[in-house]
């Protein structure tokens, strides 16, 4: 066996059930398995918006954001109650309050609700309010978890690691199927591409969209919030996702008239309010020209179908 077999043989992605070589009718590389989340179709012609706080810190704070988000078109809206943190002395979320906190928003203004689980042992609570269950980069490998979530019905928003594969990320989610939940909705959120405190820690990498499509029909969303350390950034970014293929967006949004001093997650991240229906308004416009221009593509599949994905040339600062 030549040197060239042997690479071509340990980067290939192996047989899983997601690809669209085993999953029939998602034999043609435009089309898309289409996830209903409240309501809200994920992966078909339209671009679907998920904003929201980074984590719940009161009521007040969730439902101006949820009424912003739904004044500028949005129908599903983010949240964290439980917050993985670097820093375990940092505001971890408000746990169960926060689960209420979004279960009286949703009642409140009829948006469906994403949000992260950390614990396989907290997987039925919070999925006793989430319409989408949220795994967090970190938790892209966390095998029982993804298996307990693939065990419920709820549909799985999985993002990437920062230092996954693709072969890695699909091999996450071919968990969570396995363990019955084909409604799987892939996100990028950028990969590391530096150690500096001076600019940003990850890069888009929006050269990942194009294979992921190419060897799954699983829709693919992109959060540009967290492949920056500057929202200001956000805009540009998510134009630019859509028009690489992305099927919709993951935005952090702050309370209108927030001061940033005072938040105690991602301050730095969240586009004000106001930005986000025009943020709206554009990836709509863009995701139309990405759709009529996925549809011309050449079905060429990459070559070797679902190799790794190892660099960055995506859109870093």
């Amino acid at each position: 066996m030549d040197s060239e077999t042997k690479r071509t043989r340990s980067t290939a992605i192996p047989d899983f059930s997601l690809l669209r070589r085993r999953w029939s009718g998602y034999e043609d590389p435009t089309s898309t398995h289409r996830v209903s989340v409240a309501g809200v179709e994920i992966g078909g012609p339209e671009p679907v918006v998920i904003a929201g706080p980074c984590a719940v810190e009161s009521y007040e704070q969730t439902l101006a954001i949820a009424r912003a988000a739904r004044a500028a078109g949005c129908r599903l809206m983010r949240g964290g109650a439980y917050k993985p943190r670097t820093d375990p002395r940092t505001f971890q979320g408000l746990g169960s309050e926060g689960l209420e906190i979004l279960a009286e928003v949703r009642r409140q203004t009829g948006l469906g609700i994403v949000t992260e689980v950390l614990d396989p042992r907290l997987v039925e609570q919070v999925a006793s309010v989430a319409d989408m269950l949220q795994i967090g980069s970190r938790s892209m490998q966390n095998f029982p978890l993804l298996t307990e979530v693939g065990r419920s019905s709820v549909p799985v928003l999985l993002k990437r690691g920062w230092a996954a594969t693709l072969h890695e990320w699909l091999g996450a989610a071919e968990y969570i199927a396995q363990a019955g939940n084909r409604e799987i909705v892939l996100c990028e959120r950028g990969v590391r591409a530096s150690f500096s405190w001076s600019h940003a820690r990850v890069a888009l990498d929006l050269d990942v969209i194009e294979p992921a499509r190419q060897a799954t029909p699983l829709p693919i969303i992109v959060d540009p919030s967290h492949s920056t350390e500057d929202w200001t950034q956000v805009p540009g970014l998510s134009r630019a996702a859509v028009d690489a293929g992305a099927h919709g967006l993951l935005i952090e949004v702050l309370e209108p008239g927030a001061d940033r001093s005072c938040i105690k997650c991602d301050a730095h991240r969240g586009i004000p309010a106001e930005l986000l229906t025009e943020i709206v308004t554009s990836v709509q416009s863009a995701e139309s020209r990405a759709v009529k221009a996925h549809a011309h593509r050449k079905a060429d599949v990459p070559k070797p179908v679902g190799a790794s994905v190892e660099t960055t040339r995506g859109v870093m600062r």
